[in-house]
Parts: structure tokens; C-alpha cells; sequence
């Protein structure tokens, strides 16, 4: 099997990556044969509560968090990124790179998002919802779901990935639609996306209606029946992502990932950096 391009990868340019390795994951993605990887590094603006018990002492994530538990995320470093991907562009001429950014909330930091984004050139622009409103500040779902329950987490989650796709047009692929579920408790038995349906397709009609992609992300399989109602909702176009963190995990559960989405009709485009495509 030719795998497709994996287009969601952080290298040591995203602030939590800290085994990333721009050139480790450009080799890695040769030996694997991938024909092209795109670098969308973490642009987070969004301070948000961090549960101090789950931060790893003397780590990064510790120095960016202050004793109140709150994380705030570094600026960006745009034109060090950019030069080191034309420094791998050259390294690996084989290899198709593309540059990006993974956004976070860019609906909340609109001002802030559009100068970042206009200070260079970015490939493949993913948009994500990472913290949800927490009483009066912010917070990821391992904090929310200490003190909320698993599915109401969910159900939050969804409705303002839905209020991010109508309300910012900076990102033209929708990321991990499912990033809750990393998390889904095991005394909540398993997950399954039939209990949301309701929800998940209210996001995915959203994103259709905006004429954007969605991303199947393998950190965790995405839920087939996610796919197939994206696709009765007018989505017409995919990508798959790793969202590795380091060059080990580059197109984790793509073999599996391509079967599920060919057989709900998503086929390759013309170019091996292309969105997956269907028609009716």
C-alpha cells in the first residue's frame, strides 16, 4: 500500500514537542515511503488551567506553567520555522514538506491568528479546538472531566468545534473532530460516537457547509460512522494526520485509515499532497 501524505506532524518548533525532530521526521517519513508530510506546529493563544498533578516536573510544559496552574503558551517563532523547513526542503528533495500551523481556537484570537498568518507562508492551515470555557477561564478535556461528566465533555466539545467552523475562515482543515475521546474515562464503558450523533453531525454539517476539509486523525481511530456522516452532510474532502509529536509516531494507523475511508468513496487526488476526495 503507497501511503497518503501525512499532514498533521509537530516537530521541536511546537511548544509541547519536546522529542520533535524536524529532520528526524523528514528521514523517518523516506524510510517510510511517504510522499509528503506537512509540519503544522502548534500556534496557541488560549491561556488555559493545567491540573499541576499532571504536569512532568522540570519538563516544558512545566516551565509555561505558573504556581495558580495556569499555561500560558509561548509566541511563535516564524521565521526560524521557516527556515528550517527550506533547510529540510533541501536535505530531502525527495520528499514533498509542506509548512503549516495547528491553530488553537483561532475563532477566540482572530487579530492574533491573521498576523501570524500573514508574516509568511503556510501550506496546510488545520483549525482545532483544544480548552472549552471553565467557569471563568479555560480548560482541556482531562481537567474538564474531573468535574463534568464524560459525555456532557463531549457534547461541549462538539458545539464549539460547530461555533468554530461558522465563526473563522483561517483554517481550511478541521482537526481532530474526536480529541475528547483520547480521554474517555473507562468507567464510562466505551465510547460511542451513536450516543452524539446529533452533535457530531451538526459540527460536520457546519465544516461541510464552509467548504473545508476534515481530518482523520489516528492518535485515536477515528469512529467510521464519523466519516460516513460527514460525508451524508456534504463533506467532500479528507486528510489523514498522526498528529505525532516526535519522528516514531509519523502515519501511526494510516493502513487502517485508508481502508475506512475508501470504502465510504474518499479516493487519492492527482497530487500525493492533495486532499482525498468524493463525488456524488
Amino acid at each position: 500500500m503507497t501511503l497518503p501524505a501525512d499532514g498533521h506532524l509537530h516537530s521541536e518548533w511546537s511548544w509541547d514537542a519536546e522529542k520533535g525532530s524536524m529532520e528526524g521526521s523528514c528521514a523517518r517519513a523516506v524510510e517510510l515511503g511517504l510522499p509528503a508530510i506537512a509540519f503544522t506546529e502548534h500556534l496557541d493563544h488560549t491561556v488555559w488551567t493545567v491540573p499541576l498533578d499532571t504536569i512532568r516536573p522540570g519538563g516544558r510544559m512545566a516551565s509555561l506553567t505558573g504556581p495558580d496552574g495556569l499555561l500560558t503558551p509561548p509566541s511563535f517563532d516564524v521565521t526560524g520555522y521557516l527556515e528550517a523547513v527550506e533547510e529540510c526542503r533541501e536535505r530531502f528533495p525527495s520528499l514533498r514538506i509542506l509548512s503549516g500551523l495547528e491553530m488553537g481556537e483561532p475563532h477566540w484570537h482572530a487579530a492574533a491568528v491573521a498576523k501570524i498568518l500573514g508574516a509568511g507562508r503556510f501550506d496546510r492551515v488545520l483549525g482545532s479546538v483544544h480548552c472549552l470555557a471553565d467557569g471563568d477561564g479555560f480548560t482541556e478535556p482531562p481537567g474538564l472531566l474531573r468535574h463534568r461528566p464524560a459525555d456532557q465533555v463531549v457534547r461541549d466539545y462538539l458545539a464549539e468545534v460547530a461555533r468554530m467552523a461558522a465563526g473563522s475562515d483561517l483554517f481550511s482543515v478541521l482537526a481532530h473532530i474526536d480529541y475528547p475521546v483520547r480521554y474517555w474515562p473507562a468507567q464510562a464503558g466505551p465510547f460511542d460516537p451513536n450516543a452524539f450523533e446529533d452533535e457530531f453531525r451538526h459540527a460536520l454539517r457546519v465544516l461541510a457547509g464552509s467548504g473545508r476539509a476534515l481530518e482523520v486523525n489516528t492518535k485515536v481511530p477515528l469512529h467510521p460512522e464519523v466519516v460516513r456522516w460527514w460525508r451524508q452532510e456534504g463533506g467532500r474532502a479528507v486528510t489523514f494526520g498522526s498528529d505525532s509529536h516526535d519522528p516514531t509516531g509519523l502515519a501511526f494507523g494510516f493502513g487502517a485509515a485508508v481502508d475506512m475511508v475508501q470504502a465510504h468513496g474518499f479516493r487519492p487526488g492527482r497530487h500525493p499532497y492533495d486532499y482525498w476526495t468524493c463525488t456524488r
